[in-house]
């Protein structure tokens, strides 16, 4: 396990999060659709392991530690509370209460908690590398509120986190945190730090909301400055992405990735030249680890001597 640890965790900054926003758009919303709309064993597969990789790239230890305690028992206790509120299924395995537990059941209840913690991986993905500037400069002309509204939203437990423990320090001071006091006083302090907390955040919104509104934002024909512009690089990636998402979308349309759990399991099972739409979407979901391995590549050479 820590060797996986050690394949990421001394290397250079993350090389996929530099890349043009739209490229790490279009990857999330890729892996994504196929995880949450194709319960497919194999892409499921795919998907998870990818993700799990590379959280480890960008957390760590940490991310191996949150996804095993914490991801795995999910996925246990949705496989196992799935047979017992569904019954649908022809493969009966034995009777529970003289409710039937089915083969098809167990198995879907497996594959949605497999998609499940495989998209709170991926999230936590999307949350690390496309920051609020990033998302503004994707939906800012689009959907000028949303963007801002979203952007705000991404910031919100990391700042209100940071902001609740000033709170909590000065109430320290003057004995009045939640800390001090019989069971009744420690309620009434922290009711007060959450007061103080909410009165901040709406205070603090009014005035981001002047802010934007004083410098143009969401007026018809605003321009704005971005730090975001097209590369050869980019373009070569957006380019793999797009040949990929081809292929993708075309065995999707052969209806090589067709999984169907009731009334019986219906699967189709990589085999032949239908196995090269698996590898395609398993080249696609391995894009960040193989452009993260080919920089720390470029740059171990770099700084090797002559």
């Amino acid at each position: 396990m820590w060797a996986v640890t050690g394949m990421f965790q001394k290397n250079s900054p993350d090389a996929f999060s530099s890349y043009h926003p739209v490229i790490l758009f279009l990857y999330f919303c890729v892996v994504l659709f196929f995880t949450m709309f194709f319960l497919h064993p194999v892409l499921l597969a795919i998907s998870f392991c990818s993700v799990f990789l590379y959280s480890v790239q960008l957390n760590g230890r940490k991310a191996i530690r949150f996804n095993i305690f914490c991801m795995l028992p999910v996925t246990v206790i949705v496989s196992l509370i799935n047979p017992l509120f569904s019954h649908a299924g022809v493969t009966i395995l034995f009777y529970l209460n003289e409710n039937p537990v089915t083969l098809e059941s167990i198995a879907f209840g497996i594959v949605s908690g497999g998609a499940f913690i495989t998209v709170i991986i991926a999230f936590s993905c999307f949350n690390k590398i496309l920051t609020s500037d990033k998302l503004m400069y994707l939906f800012g002309r689009l959907i000028p509120v949303l963007s801002l509204m979203f952007s705000m939203t991404l910031r919100f437990v990391p700042r209100y986190k940071a902001q609740i423990k000033k709170i909590a320090n000065a109430q320290l001071c003057i004995g009045m945190d939640a800390s001090h006091g019989n069971l009744l006083q420690r309620v009434k302090n922290g009711i007060q730090i959450l007061s103080i907390l909410i009165t901040w955040a709406l205070e603090n919104a009014i005035e981001t909301a002047d802010s934007m509104k004083a410098r143009g934002f969401g007026l018809k024909g605003r321009t704005s400055f971005s730090v975001f512009s097209w590369k050869r690089r980019d373009k070569t990636l957006l380019a793999t992405e797009a040949a990929l998402l081809f292929a993708l979308l075309l065995g999707l349309g052969l209806g090589k990735f067709e999984s169907v759990y009731f009334p019986a399991i219906r699967i189709a099972w990589p085999e032949g030249k239908s196995a090269a739409f698996y590898l395609a979407y398993a080249l696609f979901c391995l894009l960040p680890i193989i452009v993260n391995r080919r920089e720390n590549i470029v740059w171990n050479k770099l700084k090797s001597p002559d």
